[in-house]
């Protein structure tokens, strides 16, 4: 293996934000180099995303065909009107090659601003360094998201499923520990999965495993089929733009791109690759690229909203994301989706807040102020 003494980028993690990031900073001629002990690891997870969230560079290829919007039960039956997919994930991962790249297989021990050490002594230098290894060394008191689901394929009996694209389904929370149900298409059948949107601590694995399968037809049994569990923290970095300028920038789950209110990080992490690369390709300085002023406050206030989810049971759960999907779609799209639009993501809230019972207004006006408190500059 040829490790150059010097390269313009380098980028710890091979997963959908690190490959992503790398894979398009060859494409603008900068010199990379990729760190991961196993880069070409296959991805499992299943990453769902609005359409209108991905960047144009996305090969299609790697979509599934797009349901005309999603649906969700709140308890009633709502339809929200932007289309959806799931991501082939073998097709998108051999989509971003890494032809150009120096591709070292190692694990870092030591990040900076300029350098990584691996450990086997390896040495890289470079112009930015990047760390895309995901939520790892998280608080271990973080809130997290856990998840346990089961895909039904063409021949399972779903007749008492069916094969709509549910983004939520809060009808029969639990009062205690409130969970939904999500149920998508996807390239390896339907998959129906029950989630823990924010929990400290979650909701286990176990007892959502239960929770799917009494979503299923009577007769299907859980242990024929493909599973999948889900179990990562939320808002792992609180203030990723706050670190010192030795620091290595920190990006997708690792660097505040996960709306720490949904758990959704790859569709933002994709869409701002191209902002990072941008920005070393002119010679500034990425992090303020990636965080002006307007988006570390979008990113305060999604924080203020998964304080307040914590804190809500399953009946004041439900209210809440019913009085959510009743604002106009483009209240809802800046609070999940538009990182830079702090004036749409304040407008959002405000009327959320006037929107939603009278009993949830002093939960979201205390729970609001203390994270916003506890996170100021």
């Amino acid at each position: 293996m040829n490790v150059p003494a010097h390269v313009d980028l380098a980028v710890v993690g091979a997963g959908p934000a690190g490959r992503a990031l790398a894979h398009r900073a060859v494409a603008a001629g900068l010199a990379v180099a990729v760190i991961d002990p196993a880069p070409d690891t296959p991805w499992r997870a299943t990453y769902g995303m609005f359409v209108d969230d991905l960047p144009g560079w996305i090969t299609r290829d790697a979509l599934t065909r797009p349901s005309s919007g999603v649906v969700v039960y709140t308890p009633d039956r709502r339809v929200v009107g932007r289309p959806y997919v799931t991501l082939r994930t073998d097709i998108l991962q051999r989509s971003l090659t890494l032809d150009g790249a120096a591709v070292i297989v190692d694990r870092a021990s030591r990040l900076t601003a300029t350098g990584v050490d691996t450990e086997s002594g390896t040495r890289v230098s470079a112009r930015c360094v990047v760390d895309a290894r995901g939520g790892r060394g998280a608080d271990p008191g973080a809130a997290r998201q856990t998840a346990s689901g089961v895909f039904l394929t063409a021949s399972t009996d779903r007749r008492d499923v069916g094969d709509e694209t549910v983004l939520m389904d809060w009808r029969h929370a639990s009062a205690d520990s409130p969970s939904f149900s999500y149920r998508v298409p996807t390239p390896h059948g339907y998959l129906v999965e029950e989630t823990c949107l924010a929990g400290r601590p979650p909701i286990d694995v176990d007892e959502l495993g239960r929770r799917t399968g009494a979503r299923l037809p009577s007769g299907v049994s859980t242990g024929r089929l493909d599973h999948e569990f889900v179990d990562f923290p939320l808002d792992s970095a609180p203030r990723p733009w706050s670190r010192g300028t030795r620091a290595a920038l920190a990006f997708g789950a690792a660097g505040g791109l996960m709306h720490p209110a949904t758990g959704y990080s790859v569709a933002p992490s994709l869409a701002a690759v191209d902002t990072v690369v941008a920005a070393v390709v002119a010679g500034r300085d990425p992090r303020r690229a990636l965080w002006p002023c307007r988006a570390r406050w979008v990113h305060r206030l999604r924080s203020a909203g998964l304080e307040v989810l914590l804190a809500l049971d399953g009946p004041s759960i439900t209210a809440f994301f019913d009085a959510f999907f009743r604002l106009p779609g483009d209240d809802q799209r800046a609070f999940l989706s538009e990182r830079g639009n702090l004036a749409g993501v304040v407008r959002t809230m405000v009327r959320l807040y006037a929107t939603v019972p009278g009993e949830l207004r002093s939960v979201m006006r205390r729970r609001t102020i203390a994270s916003l408190v506890h996170r100021a500059p």
